[in-house]
């Protein structure tokens, strides 16, 4: 089969390599779909996330779908959730598996991910997908979980003000399911160099200003009558993004911390956050979503198919991260 390996900053290859044989548990996956995550751009760039880095040459890939090549369940159409809790450590326990001490995590180094022919993944991981879905829908769940989860974490109820920090996949993920959770006053920005994305949000139901300079916080306290959004959440990893988040929310607010950044810190200015009295949460993927995301799908309660820009095959790949780097559309899938 074809495999795309990331062998360090920059060096992407492919490779022919056996089929893989599943273990104890484990069934084969023909991979359909694969997105392309930021962090996959990370892995990419930087040949990093945080304090991990390659080792050894890294399959990324953990936005999947596919159908399973062996066992009982022969012929089923799944997604696959990249996570692979133990079951057993004292995080898991607490209903926290996103914690996991544990954790494997497709495409996070030493994990080999999905950008390949099949995989073998443990069967627990594999979740149905309804006819109505597509390969791609399905991939797209697991973007659409951690909107999800970023969504609980700020609790966001009906009649609430919402502002969303970067308007990428998961951004534009967290307005649809804001507004489906109730706000009813939706603010989103991003760049100037990416007027797409904010026409997507726009047609979200958002109002979108160009973030410049700290700017668009100004912006939404002056839409607001210097009131301030109920929740913030930070969707861009970069660094003006939280600092932006962290003004344009009000006193008593929360803001919530999505994005990946480049240099593994994050930093605002205290005096803001501490008059406030924010409440400030860092995301960590997702925990117990697959349902709700499927049935938001389902339901049109979120539109995840309209999110997909492009499309490019394994052989390709290279090309694909070029995209994906450069941020000419939304999200990118490679089509295995």
């Amino acid at each position: 089969m074809q495999v795309a390996r990331i062998h360090g900053a920059g060096d992407l290859r492919l490779h022919e390599e056996p089929m893989p044989v599943p273990g104890p548990g484990e069934a084969v996956v023909r991979v359909a779909a694969v997105g392309l995550c930021g962090s996959d751009v990370h892995w990419f760039n930087e040949g990093r996330i945080g304090g991990d880095r390659i080792v050894t040459p890294l399959i990324l890939g953990h936005e999947c779908a596919g159908v399973i090549e062996s066992g009982e369940r022969r012929g089923e159409r799944v997604a696959m959730d990249p996570a692979i809790p133990c079951g057993r450590c004292e995080y898991c326990e607490e209903g926290n598996p996103n914690l996991c001490s544990a954790l494997r995590f497709a495409g996070h180094a030493p994990q080999d991910g999905a950008m390949r022919g099949y995989i073998a993944w443990p069967e627990r991981c594999l979740v149905p997908l309804p006819e109505t879905m597509s390969d791609v829908d399905g991939a797209m769940l697991e973007p659409l979980g951690v909107g999800l989860y970023s969504v609980d974490l700020g609790d966001v109820r009906p009649g609430m003000t919402v502002g969303v920090f970067g308007c990428g996949t998961i951004g534009l993920s967290v307005l649809q399911i804001a507004r489906a959770a109730g706000a009813t006053r939706l603010f989103a920005t991003d760049l100037p160099g990416v007027p797409h994305r904010l026409e997507v949000a726009r047609s979200f139901g958002a109002t979108t200003f160009e973030a410049y300079g700290g700017r668009e916080a100004e912006e939404i306290l002056r839409a607001t009558g210097g009131r301030g959004v109920d929740v913030a959440f930070e969707a861009a990893g970069d660094p003006e993004a939280v600092e932006a988040a962290v003004t344009a929310v009000k006193p008593g607010g929360r803001a919530i911390l999505i994005g990946i950044p480049r240099e593994d810190r994050i930093a605002f200015t205290a005096s803001t956050a501490r008059r406030k009295d924010l409440t400030v949460r860092v995301v960590h993927r997702m925990k117990h979503t697959y349902p709700r995301a499927m049935q938001l799908v389902a339901n049109g309660r979120a539109d995840v198919r309209s999110l997909v820009t492009h499309h490019f095959p394994l052989a390709e790949v290279e090309r694909a991260f070029g995209v994906a780097q450069r941020r000419e559309g939304i999200k990118v899938v490679v089509d295995c």
